[in-house]
């Protein structure tokens, strides 16, 4: 008898009878495998093997496969230091500013041995990654904008970008109210080039139209590029009268635009660097001490504006393609916000110069020093309450 079942069924049966085979005496074996001939269709010698006991392999005394080509022991310490001191980035990314963060880093640490250098450079972004892997397992809100009422139906609705220059900011304040919404607390506006992923960040004792339209200006003065449109939500801090005369008044006029109320999508350049660009320098604490502000736009003009635009590599996406049921990004080269900057056509010849300046003047690991200098003060600061 030969009867149809299932491959795990077989696997099944076929332990319990090998179990009954070992444990029967010798006159008993020989009806053990005529039942398995009857029940598979095996033949004899077929059945046999198959009762038998399965043999142990001794695991080979050493390891098999392609040899490592790279030792974690040389180059996790130098690895691990960059990836730390450059916010932890994907291996993407971490890839693209390798060859400036070492040069810095022997610069602030001493000098590598050749072989781990060529070792650093060469290896590919899944190398990084998987070398990281015990550095990352070791390293392991709620919407606060209330929409504008006034100005709607003059500033137009913008959805898209397909500006091909630089000069076009998305804006976007985020909270430092400690969980307490109560208009004591400071603010943070954050905002970012479209074309370049260029970031710009000030602190605001609050969201009064004087303090936005003030850091707007000093914005203006310190792009590298001129400011040719705004795009922002539908928060009062921004549709109000006072930010439409400034956009108004500029020369050439700055193209001032929102996005639809309820539509985050229409903000996500900016919105996904509320986190990198804020809350992971400023957290979620309550901000509300007069003398912060002085130091916290001192940081942000300084150490970590150069931080975020010339040391730390940032992926763009170029367009996205349909695939069947799945659509797939597709990215351009993984590089600084300085690179882009340096790229565009439209920046002069002597701002490139000053920053080509700026960026060999820098040390990525003093300028990560630095910030995280100025923010203990920061913090103090924060914290300090009058006697």
């Amino acid at each position: 008898m030969n009867t149809p079942m299932s491959q795990n069924t077989r696997q099944e049966v076929l332990t319990q009878m090998r179990r009954r085979y070992l444990r029967a005496g010798r006159p008993y074996k020989s009806q053990r495998v005529t039942e398995l001939v009857e029940l598979f269709g095996y033949h004899r010698k077929a059945a046999l093997r198959a009762l038998r006991p399965k043999p142990v392999l001794a695991r080979a005394p050493f390891a098999r496969g392609r040899p490592k080509e790279y030792s974690p022991e040389r180059l996790l310490p130098p690895l691990k230091a960059i990836w730390l001191a450059a916010l932890q980035p994907c291996g993407v990314r971490l890839k693209a500013c390798l060859p400036e963060w070492l040069a810095d880093y022997e610069a602030d640490h001493g000098r590598l041995d050749a072989d781990v250098r060529q070792a650093l450079l060469s290896a590919s972004r899944a190398t990084l990654d998987r070398l990281l892997r015990p550095a990352r397992i070791e390293h392991r809100r709620r919407t606060i904008t209330r929409p504008g009422q006034l100005l709607r139906g003059e500033i137009p609705l913008r959805t898209d970008w397909p500006e091909a220059v630089p000069g076009y900011l998305e804006l976007d304040t985020v909270a430092l109210c400690g969980g307490v919404l109560d208009d004591r607390h400071g603010w943070m506006l954050d905002a970012v080039d479209i074309h370049t992923s260029w970031s710009v960040l000030r602190g605001l004792p609050n969201r009064s139209e004087a303090s936005v339209c003030g850091q707007m200006e000093d914005i203006r003065l310190r792009l590298p590029f001129v400011l040719r449109g705004l795009d922002s939500d539908n928060g009062g801090e921004f549709i109000n009268h006072q930010l439409v005369r400034y956009c108004r008044a500029q020369t050439p006029p700055i193209h001032f635009t929102r996005g639809r109320p309820y539509h985050k999508n229409d903000q996500a350049h900016i919105e996904q660097k509320n986190f990198t660009n804020v809350r992971l320098w400023f957290g979620y604490e309550r901000y509300d001490h007069p003398q912060v502000w002085p130091r916290i736009n001192a940081l942000c003009r300084g150490p970590l504006d150069h931080l975020l635009n010339y040391c730390l590599p940032t992926m763009k996406l170029e367009k996205k393609e349909r695939v069947g049921s799945q659509t797939v990004r597709k990215y351009g080269p993984t590089c600084t916000p300085l690179a882009r900057v340096l790229a565009c056509a439209e920046v002069a010849e002597a701002t490139k110069a000053r920053l080509r300046a700026e960026r060999a003047g820098m040390n990525a690991f003093a300028v990560r020093r630095e910030v995280d200098r100025q923010l203990k003060a920061i913090e103090a600061a924060r914290r300090w309450t009058a006697p």
